[in-house]
């Protein structure tokens, strides 16, 4: 690690660099200081030079990432890259670019800035003029050779914040149907289409991506259980590790106004999950809806719809995409999206068709969401939950997640106050859609105005819930929540009676939970402390094994055969663990559990009265459960073999991130298993790449003199594998390591060496 005082060298070569000598310096716009892993700690006099300073950290760390995202969001990425090649959201470059052009068109980019508050468009402009700074002021040959020579790197403009931010604001709405939306086209001729059961779950596995990919945990002690009478947090949110939603950590201070510590998504000129000198939140990923979806019954040759009677001409838009072909000649490519006054119209095969009679438009709550910004910045500025608690519902920004929250005084907060469709109960049974509404999709008849999203009084949106009536507990005990529905926050204050467009209580919690809920009960009347939650994370254990792997062991025990005989052995020698030195038993029983339908497989099912310890075990004594138990078995002991794995193979061996020549090995597992430490992979053969997962983690309580924090960036703050912290924090992560967070300027000084530049 280089160090380097205000009197050194950096310091000498930025004022330099800006062109002008040391003794007609101007004073500073920003001054930043990195401390030992990289994290930038920003301190500005105002939200423009906060703002420079935020971009000039984030360009030097992650510059390639950056441009390719506002590339993303764009819309052009077939002009410079070609048809070839996906976003990092999967797409591909042509149907991406379709889509943000529609996105992200320059009416409403300008109708989404005149929104923003000036201090926050001073925040952007200050943002884009430190990334140009960098981007200026590092020679091409510096620059980071994944991106030096791409013909793509250009200075940055206030609109392609924007365009960041908006996309980020639909990932929990039509940014899921994307391909949807690209795809839906006027059927010709054609008459109706035949039902396809197997088109439709592949389309609905493919949506169900979003939220295997992006999910969370979160604990929010209050004083009363608190082993000191102040607020403790864990926040653990699973996110992907590269890409548009790749965390950043920094710390920001503009004196006398903002201290806030934490991590922001690219491009984002602020916090979005941390602290301050009185406050700490966390964000997971919630269950509500923040789009229907309308079936809309067509008429004039199906070029209008019908609401109330009354024909409404769909509206056509052309969208021109410049592609560069494979011999380089640049084409131009039009495509025509199609609109109602919902929103636009999307397809799915075999759910929803296109057809001479009907078509399926979707509205997104958050399309008209423009105080997400604002909202994040008051949360920063908040100094207690009920300050938190009261910008939120002034606000109403934020866009697909649940907010858990505690303060120095020993409060604890849940908020489920996210953007969703006003939709009331008695509406909903009118209205919904039930091919839609089986699909598990909010689907709603499209040609009734009755159905219609309808206003609130006292919401910051036409048509959304407004806060006070979405759930929320103040508390000073224990919230917890891992993407789950509001309901089991706090078993002793169920959260019921809500939409299920908001809120479910009747259906099983996710494993992850149950596994929280579960140490909690066990923990008793003791204080939660901050080992007790970092060791849910690091303990690494896989909870549905507690529930399940004695009835398996049975099984093996009682019917077990050859065909089963290396599963049943790797099991039985498993500590039922994700940990690196985990057995093989952990990739036997993720291959064994694959293959069967344990909603179906479950002896003791679901209960409502009892829905932290049910459903469990499996049913194997019934001869249907114990064939395919046993075929699942027979399948992962050969696919094993095949693969050549040894019995004596550890977890560690098995999953794991490249970084440059290194393969580090990962704990954590699927959190689908109920793996706290949850972790999305990409198969290779029996070989995991870890792509996603647990990503920015905190552990927040409070001492006499402020916060006291750990934790880590799983993936590290650098997506450059040239810089120095490429790779340092995804090392600690493999150890389970996690490390202090520098706040106070005390903690910032114990921290040892670092650099410091000033931006003049």
């Amino acid at each position: 690690m280089h160090s380097f005082s205000i009197q050194s060298a950096a310091w000498a070569a930025c004022c330099l660099l800006a062109g002008t000598a040391y003794a007609a310096d101007p004073a500073p716009v920003a001054q930043l200081s990195w401390t030992s892993l990289g994290v930038p700690h920003i301190q500005a006099s105002d939200d423009h030079g906060l703002g420079e300073g935020i971009g000039y950290a984030y360009a030097r760390d992650n510059l390639c990432l950056l441009e390719d995202e506002v590339l993303t969001a764009s819309g052009e990425r077939a002009r410079y890259q070609g048809r070839a090649g996906t976003s990092s959201s999967g797409l591909d470059n042509l149907t991406s670019d379709i889509f943000f052009q529609w996105l992200n068109g320059p009416e409403a980019v300008q109708a989404f800035w005149r929104a923003q508050p000036p201090a926050m468009q001073q925040r952007i402009a200050g943002y884009v003029a430190g990334v140009n700074r960098y981007l200026a002021q590092t020679p091409t040959a510096q620059q980071p050779e994944q991106c030096r020579n791409a013909g793509w790197l250009r200075p940055l403009a206030n609109d392609d914040v924007i365009r960041l931010v908006r996309r980020m604001l639909v990932e929990g709405g039509v940014g899921r149907f994307a391909k949807a939306l690209v795809a839906a086209a006027p059927p010709g001729a054609a008459g109706p289409q035949a039902a396809n059961p197997q088109a439709a779950a592949q389309a609905l596995a493919q949506l169900q991506t979003f939220a295997n990919t992006r999910g969370s945990n979160a604990i929010a002690v209050g004083g009363a259980r608190s082993d000191n009478g102040k607020g403790l947090l864990l926040g653990n949110p699973h996110f992907p590790w590269t890409g548009g939603l790749r965390f950043y950590q920094m710390h920001l201070t503009i004196p006398g106004q903002l201290d806030v510590m934490g991590a922001a998504l690219p491009g984002l000129p602020l916090v979005n999950i941390g602290f301050n000198q009185h406050l700490a939140w966390t964000h997971t990923v919630d269950q509500s809806s923040h789009f229907t979806l309308h079936r809309l019954t067509l008429t004039d040759a199906g070029k209008a719809y019908l609401v109330d009677g009354q024909p409404q001409a769909l509206r056509k838009q052309t969208l021109s995409v410049r592609v560069r072909e494979a011999d380089g000649r640049l084409v131009t490519v039009n495509h025509d999206v199609y609109r109602s006054r919902f929103g636009p119209l999307v397809t799915l095969p075999g759910l929803m068709p296109w057809d001479a009679s009907h078509a399926y438009a979707l509205q997104d709550a958050n399309l008209g969401n423009d105080r997400i910004l604002a909202q994040w910045d008051a949360i920063n500025r908040a100094s207690s939950v009920r300050q938190l608690q009261q910008a939120v519902a002034d606000h109403q920004g934020i866009p697909w997640v649940n907010t858990l929250a505690v303060d120095d005084t020993g409060q604890s907060l849940y908020m489920n106050a996210s953007v969703v469709p006003n939709i009331p109960l008695a509406q909903l049974a009118q209205c919904a859609d039930p091919a839609l509404v089986k699909a598990g999709l909010p689907g709603l008849d499209g040609s009734r105005s009755a159905c219609d999203w309808q206003n609130d009084g006292g919401a910051q949106q036409p048509g959304i819930v407004a806060a006070r009536h979405l759930p929320q507990l103040l508390r000073n005990d224990v919230l917890q929540n891992s993407n789950d529905s509001a309901w089991m926050t706090q078993p002793s204050a169920p959260l019921v009676g809500f939409s299920p467009l908001i809120s479910r209580s009747d259906r099983p919690l996710g494993l992850r939970a149950r596994f929280a809920l579960d140490q909690l009960q066990r923990l008793g009347d003791r204080p939660v402390t901050p080992a007790f939650l970092q060791g849910l994370v690091t303990g690494n254990r896989v909870y549905l094994a507690d529930l399940v792997l004695d009835d398996v062991l049975a099984f093996c025990k009682a019917r077990g055969d050859a065909t089963t005989a290396s599963a049943c052995a790797g099991l039985i020698a498993w500590d039922r663990r994700a940990q690196l030195d985990s057995g093989v038993g952990m990739l036997y029983f993720q291959l064994t559990l694959a293959g069967l339908q344990t909603g179906q497989d479950w002896r003791v099912p679901f209960s409502p009265t009892d829905p932290v310890h049910t459903p469990a075990g499996i049913a194997w004594q019934n001869p249907d459960v114990a064939a395919r138990l046993k075929q699942a078995l027979a399948t992962a002991s050969a696919q094993v073999a095949k693969a050549g794995v040894a019995a004596e193979t550890r977890w560690g061996q098995l999953q794991g991130v490249q970084r440059g020549s290194q393969r580090i090995a990962i704990p954590g597992g699927d959190g689908k298993l109920g793996v706290y430490d949850a972790m999305t992979t990409r198969r290779h053969g029996l070989q995991f790449e870890v792509d996603g997962g647990s990503s920015y983690i905190q552990l927040v309580g409070f001492g006499p003199d402020g916060p006291v924090a750990r934790g880590l960036l799983a993936f590290s703050q650098s997506s450059n594998p040239a810089s120095p912290h490429f790779k340092d924090q995804t090392l600690l992560f493999s150890a389970q390591q996690w490390q202090p967070l520098p706040f106070t300027p005390a903690q910032i000084a114990a921290d040892g060496e670092h650099e410091v530049l000033q931006l003049r």
